[in-house]
């Protein structure tokens, strides 16, 4: 017999990337000012937060937030099934309805906990889900959680989902395609008419995660499916309150009988704590600020643009990404610490992403942009960024075209960046562009 906490002393990943002197995680932020943070008593230009529109420290948010608190207190000590109910979750969900353009909405405690709650309880036994493999961990968790199958295609490969859904949908009773909206790693556009196109054919429910499309997409922010113009192309569209709206929580919306039959049967929603005052304030006040001022989402979508094309044109491999999530494809998992580390030196605070995240040998570092991000601070970014590359030899040599490899193969990119002194045409058009642009 082994001891159950054996596994914890035998697991020293986390202790080899602290003795190489390269950890990147859990750095301490002692404050936030606009797009930079306070992080070891330096200032440091963030360029790795979820905060696309830059909300946090929004006079009004931060106002309706303690409003909020003086009316209702700090918590609701309990779950909106049975005590913490309060007028201000309905009144939420009323307006997030009418924003993301369905019947109803449901509002969580947490974006994991509408993922998982939802998809553990609509996916029963003989009934499937088809899941993109760069899914979320919250929409694994939840397919883990349903007692249905589960059957993964390639990543926003619309052949391969047909390829998979010819072979196995006979087989089942009810199916639901699960996908992101934005995906959280590589920022790439799901190719939802498509997708929807395949599940009316195969006879699917469509079921997308826009955490990361809320505030992003859309003519106002309000996800996918107005990016691409196809309103009900959707049957439920789950998303956070943690990025674009500056708060905590997260909503599952969709038509009314389905979003009450997850109320009543989803175990994450009814036994876990309401989400709480101050979080709910803030989230309605983000609401109403999207629709009355515009200008957060363009300058969001400038300074992306601004980054984007800074990027590339160094030579970046950035994966075609057009949102405000920028990977940078690094290859090992120890370099890409050691570029995070030298960045966080420089006063740039970004983020790495390794395996199991990504395919072993396929580290990105993770860059993402704000709406309240300054020209001189984006600069400095890119100068930072450029003299790091050079100097990691991701930029500037051959090493662009095994990355550009990695990137075909592993992401399945088929198009890329090539090097500035290229004599080559520059590709910079990502493959779904066409499709979003000829939808809208």
């Amino acid at each position: 017999m082994m001891d159950l906490f054996a596994k914890c002393s035998a697991y020293d990943e986390a202790k080899k990337i602290k003795a190489a002197g390269l950890y990147p995680f859990f750095r301490p932020i002692q404050s936030t000012v606009g797009s930079s943070v306070v992080s070891h008593g330096k200032r440091r230009v963030m360029i790795g937060s979820n905060n696309y529109l830059g909300l946090t420290h929004h006079p009004r948010v931060q106002e309706a937030s303690k409003r909020a608190i003086d009316i209702f207190g700090t918590g609701c000590t309990g779950s909106r099934f049975l005590n913490g109910n309060l007028a201000l979750h309905e009144e939420l969900e009323a307006e997030l309805a009418k924003f993301v353009g369905k019947e109803s909405a449901l509002v969580f405690s947490t974006g994991f906990l509408a993922n998982q709650g939802s998809i553990s309880c609509l996916v029963g036994r003989g009934d499937v889900i088809y899941c993109d493999r760069e899914n979320h961990a919250s929409i694994i968790e939840g397919t883990r959680v349903a007692i249905g199958d589960t059957v993964k295609y390639r990543h926003n490969d619309m052949a391969d989902l047909e390829r998979v859904l010819k072979q196995t949908r006979q087989d089942y009773d009810g199916a639901l395609i699960i996908a992101d909206g934005v995906f959280s790693m590589s920022g790439d556009i799901l190719n939802l008419p498509e997708l929807a196109q395949l599940a009316k054919q195969y006879n699917c429910r469509v079921y997308v995660d826009d955490a990361h499309a809320l505030g992003v997409l859309g003519p106002r922010g309000e996800g996918t499916e107005a990016h691409f113009n196809r309103m009900g192309a959707a049957d439920l569209v789950m998303g956070t309150f943690s990025k674009s709206f500056a708060s905590i929580g997260g909503y599952i919306a969709g038509e009314k009988e389905v979003v009450d039959f997850i109320r009543h049967k989803a175990r994450p929603f009814m036994f876990s704590a309401a989400m709480p005052p101050a979080a709910v304030g803030a989230v309605l006040e983000c609401l109403k600020i999207v629709q009355e001022e515009p200008e957060h989402l363009q300058n969001l979508r400038s300074n992306a643009q601004k980054m984007r094309e800074g990027l590339e044109s160094m030579g970046y491999n950035t994966l075609n990404s057009r949102t405000p999530i920028i990977p940078l494809l690094i290859g090992d998992d120890y370099q890409a610490y050691g570029f995070v580390s030298k960045l966080y030196e420089h006063g740039v605070f970004a983020t790495p992403v390794a395996r199991p995240a990504v395919p072993e040998g396929c580290a990105l570092i993770r860059t993402s942009y704000m709406a309240t991000h300054e020209e001189a601070d984006l600069n400095y970014a890119l100068e930072v960024l450029e003299k790091l590359g050079k100097e990691f030899g991701i930029i500037g040599t051959e090493r662009q075209h095994e990355l550009a490899e990695l990137a075909r193969v592993h992401f399945g990119v088929k198009t890329v960046s090539l090097p500035r002194d290229s004599k080559k045409e520059k590709v910079v058009q990502n493959e779904y562009a066409a499709v979003s642009a000829e939808a809208r």
